[in-house]
């Protein structure tokens, strides 16, 4: 065979498989935009769809799902013809074309086996048919729980498929879309997995299987406690088939003489004992662990009256403001207009210069006002919405707790935000708590910043520093003695203070198993008092606050480089705290 025609076929050969590539490249280019488009399309309406059912906009949900799903199995096909499928076969070159290809396959299971049944669920239990006339539906309610334990297990599981996406490598596109739809399916999956818990607990807890009864603790956070403030007032909330009332409204002073019949161990009388927890209401919460609270409260009112009750709840002015703007406003019998907008100044300040000297008086007063705003909200809602979207936001800023006097009941609350527990896993940890010692009512002038920092995971052990900075924004104007005196401190400390001086107690609840390095307060090195709290080291510090300044008290410590989610809890203060995180998650 001639030379020529050799070269002339292995040209023709060498073109054919250049086109051949080029119509693979072309094929699997169009693939990518047209997957690229949809997927984006796809994330846009899954979030969309959730956020509708965040704010029980069912009939959104359901189409935002529809589109998610139209969207994700276009992006789906688009990363499985038969040259996506041969490129990602390629070793190391076809990792990013692997990734599309498992991205796109866990967006359609998003849309297809969440969202869309999801919605489906979420038109069932719509807030308007779940909450009518004042009465949560809670047969409806539990007639879900099976649907919503699998869409949870379903949520879950993609969860680890979205966790387990292959490394693109080398396309920062592909990457940025797997971290982004890691962030969106474990947002989804919390979502899923909090509605199944309640589907699972409030039927329950509100009466679906016979009558249930709380007593319902008033937070005055104007005097700092560890599980927000000073129980200020009570009442005594029942549930029967979810239809809610109240009644026994009365002042905390009705439990002046209450001794709660209950036991904590040696390691809580060690930190707190000398408070008298047990038998003083006013440090009956010195303690972030709001089951102490709750099982004291519960005592105290069993010695008072003999009537055990099923459980307690916590709840503040703060959220007693979202409840308002929900529901609107309360009028109070001599015409005086209680708002969202009012009703943390009127009972955490104004209260105190309206009545100076009549604590009676006083207490009435604050009395009258939580009574008006829970009969109006425990009545006829006009938006169910609205009031579950108030309630949301209370217990995402950590001012409603709840704790159950039923094991089973407690065990799944401690599953969500409501408990108020210190957690038992070793995680990264900064519990910062304050307690007021002066016993006045300067918190409601007090700034507070607060920041977690910690060093990279290297090594058993890392450095961290807990910064905490108060500030005393307290006005010149003149105050009651009982706002910015000090009655709360013995007169054996011989300190002689300027009115208006803040004292406070600062304690920091650590990750399990470290160590002070040194406690530094406005810059000098002082001592720190050391107790151990369910397995948590706890350091305190103590500090004199006076008028218009600041402290800043600094814990340096060796930690744990511990794998797990760094958690700096809020403690629920009159106005809301963020801490600022900055810790490296670590990941042995």
């Amino acid at each position: 065979m001639p030379e020529w025609v050799t070269r002339r076929g292995v040209f023709l050969g060498v073109s054919v498989l250049v086109l051949l590539v080029i119509g693979l490249g072309c094929w699997v280019a169009f693939g990518a935009l047209k997957a690229k488009s949809n997927l984006e399309q796809a994330r846009d309406s899954a979030q969309q769809a959730k956020e509708a059912l965040l704010d029980g906009d069912t009939q959104a949900a359901s189409k935002s799902a529809d589109d998610a799903l139209v969207h994700a199995q276009a992006a789906r096909d688009a990363t499985h013809s038969i040259a996506w499928n041969i490129v990602s076969g390629i070793p190391w070159l076809g990792s990013p074309f692997e990734t599309g290809q498992q991205v796109t396959q866990v967006v359609l299971g998003l849309a297809s086996d969440v969202l869309r049944p999801a919605a489906d669920v979420g038109l069932t239990i719509s807030p308007d048919r779940l909450y009518r006339d004042g009465r949560v539906d809670v047969e409806l309610l539990r007639s879900q729980e099976p649907q919503l334990k699998e869409l949870a297990i379903d949520a879950k599981r993609l969860n680890g498929e979205a966790a387990a996406i292959t490394d693109p490598r080398y396309v920062s596109l592909l990457s940025d879309a797997r971290s982004q739809l890691q962030s969106q399916i474990s947002g989804v999956t919390s979502v899923i997995e909090n509605t199944a818990l309640a589907a699972r607990l409030a039927p329950s807890m509100m009466g679906a299987d016979g009558p249930r009864t709380y007593f319902m603790g008033f937070q005055t956070n104007a005097e700092a406690r560890a599980t927000g403030g000073l129980l200020g007032g009570y009442g005594i909330l029942r549930f029967d088939e979810g239809k809610p009332s109240v009644d026994t409204l009365a002042p905390n002073t009705e439990l002046d003489d209450a001794v709660a019949p209950v036991d904590f161990g040696d390691e809580y009388d060690q930190q707190y004992g000398y408070n008298q927890p047990f038998f003083d209401f006013r440090n009956s919460n010195l303690s972030p662990h709001f089951p102490y609270a709750a099982q004291i409260w519960q005592g105290m009112w069993l010695e008072q009256t003999g009537m055990t009750v099923d459980g307690v709840i916590a709840i503040d002015p703060v959220a007693l403001s979202y409840i308002l703007g929900a529901v609107g406003p309360v009028t109070m019998p001599d015409g005086e207009i209680v708002s969202r907008d009012n009703v943390v100044e009127l009972t955490e300040s104004t209260a105190y210069k309206r009545f100076p000297i009549d604590q009676i008086a006083r207490k009435q007063y604050l009395q009258d006002i939580a009574n008006a705003v829970v009969t109006k909200m425990t009545g006829t809602v006009k938006s169910p919405r609205r009031l579950l979207d108030a309630l949301g936001k209370a217990v995402s800023e950590r001012r409603i707790a709840v704790w159950s006097a039923v094991p089973e009941d407690q065990a799944l609350l401690e599953e969500t935000p409501l408990a108020h527990v210190l957690p038992d896993d070793p995680a990264p940890y900064a519990g910062v708590v304050l307690n007021n010692l002066g016993g006045n009512k300067l918190d409601y002038y007090l700034k507070t910043e607060i920041e977690y920092a910690a060093d990279k995971c290297q090594g058993e052990t890392r450095a961290s520093t807990v910064t905490v900075k108060l500030t005393n924004a307290v006005p010149s104007e003149p105050l009651p003695d009982y706002v910015a005196g000090a009655v709360g401190l013995s007169p054996e400390l011989g300190l002689d203070l300027p009115k208006g001086t803040n004292v406070v107690s600062v304690r920091l609840f650590a990750t399990k198993g470290s160590e002070l390095s040194s406690a530094i307060l406005n810059g000098e090195r002082v001592p720190a008092i050391i107790y151990t709290e369910r397995g948590h080291p706890v350091f305190e510090t103590q500090v004199i606050i006076t008028p218009g300044q600041t402290a800043d008290i600094m814990y340096q410590l060796s930690e744990p480089s511990v794998p797990g989610v760094p958690r700096a809890p809020s403690q629920p203060l009159v106005e809301t705290v963020v801490p600022k995180v900055m810790v490296p998650q670590c990941t042995r």
